[in-house]
Protein backbone atom coordinates (compact mmCIF):
# COMPACT_ATOMS: atom_id res chain seq x y z
CA UNK A 1 0.00 0.00 0.00
CA UNK A 2 1.18 3.77 -0.88
CA UNK A 3 1.99 5.66 2.14
CA UNK A 4 0.94 9.19 2.20
CA UNK A 5 4.53 10.51 0.67
CA UNK A 6 4.69 8.28 -1.94
CA UNK A 7 1.37 9.43 -2.76
CA UNK A 8 2.28 13.15 -2.89
CA UNK A 9 5.50 12.71 -4.95
CA UNK A 10 3.35 10.47 -7.69
CA UNK A 11 0.91 13.48 -7.81
CA UNK A 12 3.55 16.28 -8.02
CA UNK A 13 5.19 14.27 -11.17
CA UNK A 14 1.99 14.67 -13.19
CA UNK A 15 1.14 18.42 -11.95
CA UNK A 16 2.93 20.78 -9.15
CA UNK A 17 -0.57 22.04 -8.66
CA UNK A 18 -2.33 18.49 -7.85
CA UNK A 19 1.09 17.13 -5.92
CA UNK A 20 0.27 20.59 -3.52
CA UNK A 21 -3.59 19.84 -3.46
CA UNK A 22 -2.62 16.02 -2.39
CA UNK A 23 0.10 17.16 0.35
CA UNK A 24 -2.22 19.47 1.91
CA UNK A 25 -4.85 16.86 2.36
CA UNK A 26 -2.63 14.46 3.60
CA UNK A 27 -1.12 16.94 6.18
CA UNK A 28 -4.40 18.11 7.15
CA UNK A 29 -5.46 14.20 7.53
CA UNK A 30 -1.90 13.86 9.51
CA UNK A 31 -2.58 16.27 11.93
CA UNK A 32 -6.31 15.37 12.95
CA UNK A 33 -5.25 12.15 13.89
CA UNK A 34 -2.32 13.73 16.28
CA UNK A 35 -4.88 15.81 17.32
CA UNK A 36 -7.17 12.86 18.29
CA UNK A 37 -4.26 10.48 19.78
CA UNK A 38 -3.12 13.39 22.13
CA UNK A 39 -6.43 13.61 23.75
CA UNK A 40 -7.27 10.57 23.83
CA UNK A 41 -3.69 9.53 25.81
CA UNK A 42 -3.73 13.07 27.22
CA UNK A 43 -4.72 12.65 31.17
CA UNK A 44 -6.91 15.47 33.45
CA UNK A 45 -4.62 18.03 34.39
CA UNK A 46 -4.64 18.01 38.87
CA UNK A 47 -3.63 21.36 39.69
CA UNK A 48 -3.62 21.68 43.79
CA UNK A 49 -3.90 25.30 44.59
CA UNK A 50 -3.73 26.95 47.76
CA UNK A 51 -7.28 27.15 48.85
CA UNK A 52 -6.77 31.23 50.50
CA UNK A 53 -4.02 32.45 48.81
CA UNK A 54 -4.36 30.37 45.17
CA UNK A 55 -0.84 30.27 43.15
CA UNK A 56 -1.18 32.48 40.14
CA UNK A 57 0.52 30.22 37.68
CA UNK A 58 -1.83 27.56 38.04
CA UNK A 59 -4.90 29.83 37.81
CA UNK A 60 -3.01 31.46 34.83
CA UNK A 61 -2.76 27.65 33.36
CA UNK A 62 -6.35 26.74 34.40
CA UNK A 63 -7.34 30.27 32.59
CA UNK A 64 -5.80 28.79 28.97
CA UNK A 65 -7.25 25.85 29.41
CA UNK A 66 -10.94 27.01 29.33
CA UNK A 67 -10.00 29.92 26.64
CA UNK A 68 -8.59 26.68 24.52
CA UNK A 69 -11.79 24.88 24.58
CA UNK A 70 -11.08 22.99 27.73
CA UNK A 71 -13.68 21.75 30.43
CA UNK A 72 -12.23 22.23 34.14
CA UNK A 73 -13.35 21.13 37.51
CA UNK A 74 -13.32 23.69 39.84
CA UNK A 75 -14.12 24.72 43.92
CA UNK A 76 -16.64 27.35 44.84
CA UNK A 77 -18.05 28.63 47.85
CA UNK A 78 -20.67 25.98 47.87
CA UNK A 79 -19.08 22.85 46.05
CA UNK A 80 -17.24 21.80 42.94
CA UNK A 81 -18.47 22.81 39.46
CA UNK A 82 -17.58 22.31 36.31
CA UNK A 83 -16.62 25.98 34.29
CA UNK A 84 -15.97 26.36 30.60
CA UNK A 85 -15.64 28.91 27.73
CA UNK A 86 -18.81 31.25 27.30
CA UNK A 87 -18.76 31.01 23.74
CA UNK A 88 -17.97 27.43 23.54
CA UNK A 89 -20.72 24.82 22.08
CA UNK A 90 -18.51 21.89 22.19
CA UNK A 91 -17.70 22.73 25.54
CA UNK A 92 -21.06 22.88 26.18
CA UNK A 93 -22.42 20.01 24.71
CA UNK A 94 -19.42 17.88 26.48
CA UNK A 95 -20.89 19.02 29.78
CA UNK A 96 -24.45 18.07 28.70
CA UNK A 97 -23.18 14.62 28.04
CA UNK A 98 -21.41 14.38 31.60
CA UNK A 99 -24.30 15.41 33.21
CA UNK A 100 -26.73 14.00 30.83
CA UNK A 101 -28.95 17.55 31.04
CA UNK A 102 -31.00 18.42 27.96
CA UNK A 103 -31.94 21.46 26.84
CA UNK A 104 -34.22 22.58 29.41
CA UNK A 105 -31.36 22.67 32.18
CA UNK A 106 -30.27 25.64 33.57
CA UNK A 107 -26.48 26.52 33.09
CA UNK A 108 -25.10 29.00 35.44
CA UNK A 109 -23.28 32.74 34.29
CA UNK A 110 -20.23 32.74 37.28
CA UNK A 111 -19.60 36.41 37.37
CA UNK A 112 -16.58 38.29 38.91
CA UNK A 113 -18.95 41.44 40.07
CA UNK A 114 -22.60 42.81 39.62
CA UNK A 115 -21.20 45.04 36.74
CA UNK A 116 -20.72 41.47 34.81
CA UNK A 117 -24.34 40.38 35.88
CA UNK A 118 -25.75 43.14 34.32
CA UNK A 119 -24.45 42.44 31.04
CA UNK A 120 -26.34 39.20 30.84
CA UNK A 121 -29.20 39.74 32.94
CA UNK A 122 -31.95 42.13 32.97
CA UNK A 123 -32.17 43.65 36.44
CA UNK A 124 -34.96 46.20 38.10
CA UNK A 125 -33.95 47.65 41.27
CA UNK A 126 -35.47 45.52 43.39
CA UNK A 127 -33.61 42.84 41.84
CA UNK A 128 -30.31 44.44 41.96
CA UNK A 129 -30.97 44.91 45.71
CA UNK A 130 -31.35 41.42 46.36
CA UNK A 131 -28.20 40.16 44.73
CA UNK A 132 -26.01 42.82 46.27
CA UNK A 133 -27.21 42.04 49.33
CA UNK A 134 -26.71 38.33 49.05
CA UNK A 135 -23.39 38.39 46.87
CA UNK A 136 -20.63 37.28 46.80
CA UNK A 137 -22.10 33.88 48.16
CA UNK A 138 -23.41 30.37 47.58
CA UNK A 139 -26.55 31.80 45.79
CA UNK A 140 -27.77 31.59 42.23
CA UNK A 141 -30.40 33.58 41.02
CA UNK A 142 -32.59 32.85 38.08
CA UNK A 143 -32.49 36.62 35.77
CA UNK A 144 -33.93 37.05 32.29
CA UNK A 145 -31.71 37.55 30.08
CA UNK A 146 -30.31 40.14 27.99
CA UNK A 147 -29.91 40.56 24.28
CA UNK A 148 -25.93 39.88 24.87
CA UNK A 149 -26.49 36.68 25.84
CA UNK A 150 -26.22 33.68 23.48
CA UNK A 151 -29.53 31.37 23.17
CA UNK A 152 -28.34 28.27 23.20
CA UNK A 153 -26.98 29.14 27.35
CA UNK A 154 -30.41 30.30 28.11
CA UNK A 155 -33.34 28.19 29.15
CA UNK A 156 -35.12 27.60 26.33
CA UNK A 157 -39.10 28.59 26.76
CA UNK A 158 -38.22 30.94 29.47
CA UNK A 159 -35.27 32.70 28.13
CA UNK A 160 -33.88 33.02 31.48
CA UNK A 161 -30.49 32.25 32.74
CA UNK A 162 -28.63 31.43 36.37
CA UNK A 163 -26.14 33.71 37.57
CA UNK A 164 -23.85 34.24 40.67
CA UNK A 165 -20.86 35.69 42.23
CA UNK A 166 -19.23 32.46 44.18
CA UNK A 167 -17.28 33.56 47.62
CA UNK A 168 -13.90 31.67 46.87
CA UNK A 169 -11.11 32.51 46.81
CA UNK A 170 -9.82 29.83 43.76
CA UNK A 171 -12.86 31.06 41.51
CA UNK A 172 -12.36 34.75 42.23
CA UNK A 173 -8.67 34.81 41.03
CA UNK A 174 -9.68 32.71 37.85
CA UNK A 175 -12.46 34.97 37.00
CA UNK A 176 -10.24 38.01 37.32
CA UNK A 177 -7.31 36.24 35.31
CA UNK A 178 -10.41 35.17 32.86
CA UNK A 179 -11.54 39.30 32.52
CA UNK A 180 -15.31 37.83 31.16
CA UNK A 181 -17.20 35.59 33.07
CA UNK A 182 -17.51 31.11 33.68
CA UNK A 183 -20.47 29.27 32.46
CA UNK A 184 -20.78 26.73 34.98
CA UNK A 185 -22.58 23.80 36.00
CA UNK A 186 -22.80 22.21 39.14
CA UNK A 187 -20.56 18.76 39.57
CA UNK A 188 -23.66 16.11 40.25
CA UNK A 189 -22.77 13.10 38.36
CA UNK A 190 -25.85 10.96 37.14
CA UNK A 191 -26.13 8.29 39.37
CA UNK A 192 -29.14 5.85 39.45
CA UNK A 193 -28.03 4.23 42.34
CA UNK A 194 -27.31 7.31 44.14
CA UNK A 195 -30.57 8.82 44.89
CA UNK A 196 -29.23 11.73 46.71
CA UNK A 197 -27.47 12.99 43.66
CA UNK A 198 -24.89 14.17 45.79
CA UNK A 199 -22.24 16.71 44.56
CA UNK A 200 -18.30 15.44 44.46
CA UNK A 201 -16.36 16.93 47.02
CA UNK A 202 -12.67 15.38 46.92
CA UNK A 203 -10.57 16.77 43.78
CA UNK A 204 -8.93 13.29 43.67
CA UNK A 205 -12.17 11.39 43.16
CA UNK A 206 -13.26 13.76 40.79
CA UNK A 207 -10.22 13.05 38.69
CA UNK A 208 -10.50 9.66 38.83
CA UNK A 209 -13.94 9.33 37.48
CA UNK A 210 -13.77 11.98 34.98
CA UNK A 211 -10.42 11.14 33.42
CA UNK A 212 -10.46 11.81 30.05
CA UNK A 213 -13.43 13.43 30.03
CA UNK A 214 -12.82 16.87 31.49
CA UNK A 215 -9.38 18.62 31.13
CA UNK A 216 -8.37 19.86 34.52
CA UNK A 217 -9.41 19.86 37.70
CA UNK A 218 -8.41 22.47 40.65
CA UNK A 219 -8.20 21.44 44.07
CA UNK A 220 -9.28 23.91 46.39
CA UNK A 221 -9.54 21.30 48.92
CA UNK A 222 -13.00 20.40 50.16
CA UNK A 223 -16.16 22.40 49.72
CA UNK A 224 -19.23 20.38 51.07
CA UNK A 225 -21.98 18.64 49.35
CA UNK A 226 -24.75 21.18 49.67
CA UNK A 227 -25.27 23.09 46.67
CA UNK A 228 -26.43 26.55 46.08
CA UNK A 229 -29.53 28.47 47.24
CA UNK A 230 -31.08 28.89 43.86
CA UNK A 231 -34.03 31.58 44.08
CA UNK A 232 -36.02 32.33 40.61
CA UNK A 233 -36.01 36.70 40.26
CA UNK A 234 -37.63 36.07 37.16
CA UNK A 235 -40.89 36.28 38.79
CA UNK A 236 -42.93 38.43 40.96
CA UNK A 237 -42.95 37.51 44.06
CA UNK A 238 -39.77 35.54 44.11
CA UNK A 239 -39.63 32.04 43.96
CA UNK A 240 -37.31 29.72 46.28
CA UNK A 241 -36.68 27.09 43.71
CA UNK A 242 -33.46 24.97 46.03
CA UNK A 243 -33.18 26.27 49.63
CA UNK A 244 -29.11 24.93 49.69
CA UNK A 245 -26.16 26.69 51.75
CA UNK A 246 -27.34 30.22 50.94
CA UNK A 247 -29.64 31.60 53.81
CA UNK A 248 -33.22 32.76 53.47
CA UNK A 249 -32.72 35.50 56.14
CA UNK A 250 -31.31 38.09 53.55
CA UNK A 251 -33.83 37.39 50.97
CA UNK A 252 -36.60 37.71 53.09
CA UNK A 253 -38.93 35.50 51.33
CA UNK A 254 -40.64 31.55 52.25
CA UNK A 255 -39.43 28.82 50.87
CA UNK A 256 -40.45 26.76 47.91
Amino acid sequence: MDTGVSACSRAARISPAVGARVRGSWLQKVAYHSRNARRCSSLTQYLELHPVTPQARLIRQAADIVRQGGVIAYPTDSCYALGWHIGDKSALERVQRIRRADRHHHFTLVCADLTEVGRFARLDTWQFRLLKACLPGPYTFLLKASRETPRRLQHEKRRTIGVRIPDHPVAQMLLRELREPLMSSTLILPDEEDEAHLPLTSAREIQSRLDHEIDAVLDGGDCGVVPTTVVDLSVEPPVVVREGRGSLAPLGIPPA
